[in-house]
């Protein structure tokens, strides 16, 4: 894994504990813009790529997010509890397919045809992880089942649909943290026009 271009050498690597995260010690040489070369070590967390959806009613004009407990947030002192869009790993599948069956697990929207947007890196210092964002027009007849997440996982998930405008609002207001979310919410608000009629932005 040396990328001369940028002028980035790996040295080692080394794993530190594996569990739902890996967790290693990368040591890499990089060549600064004095020319010099110095030697860096960072902690690297992986568990996987990812992908997000917006779900979104044009006719309601809501949005579908859900909430659940977060160890992170907890773990930070922060309310654990966080209202965010549906969300989840890949697992080996296309971020199309995964999202589709995370959609479902979590909300019991049956999703017909996924949207992809663009994909961003989490929290690039320190994690592996890569989302896919996509967006999907859904109606109250395409919820299929209540959701709620897997009982095999301990997902206790709850669907709370949302007026994208009041959506919005909790950004600023501290209703919602989660970046993914803030993310596609930012997204809907800069093409709210091609959303209410059902049409993703080319």
């Amino acid at each position: 894994m040396n990328d001369k271009t940028s002028g980035i050498t790996l040295i080692g690597r080394e794993p530190l504990s594996q569990g739902f995260v890996s967790l290693e010690r990368l040591t890499v040489e990089q060549t600064v813009p004095d020319g010099r070369t110095v030697t860096l070590q960072r902690e690297v967390h992986d568990h996987g790529h990812g992908a997000a959806i917006l779900l979104y009613d044009a006719a309601r004009r809501i949005v579908v997010l859900v909430r659940q407990f977060r160890a992170g947030a907890f773990a930070a002192g922060e309310p654990p509890f966080l209202l965010e869009v549906p969300a989840g790993l890949l697992e080996g599948d296309h971020p199309e397919e995964a999202i589709r069956r995370e959609a479902i697990e979590e909300t019991g929207f049956f999703v017909e045809q996924a949207h992809y947007l663009f994909d961003a890196f989490a929290s690039p210092g320190t994690l592996t992880e890569k989302i896919a964002f996509f967006v999907a027009f859904v109606s109250a007849t395409d919820r299929v089942t209540n959701g709620g997440g897997l009982d095999d996982e301990h997902e206790f998930i709850e669907v709370v649909e949302v007026p994208l405008d009041e959506a919005f609002a909790m950004i600023r207001s501290g209703g919602i943290r989660d970046l993914k979310t803030v993310t596609l919410l930012q997204w809907a608000m800069l093409n709210r026009a091609a959303l209410d009629t059902c049409k993703v932005p080319e």
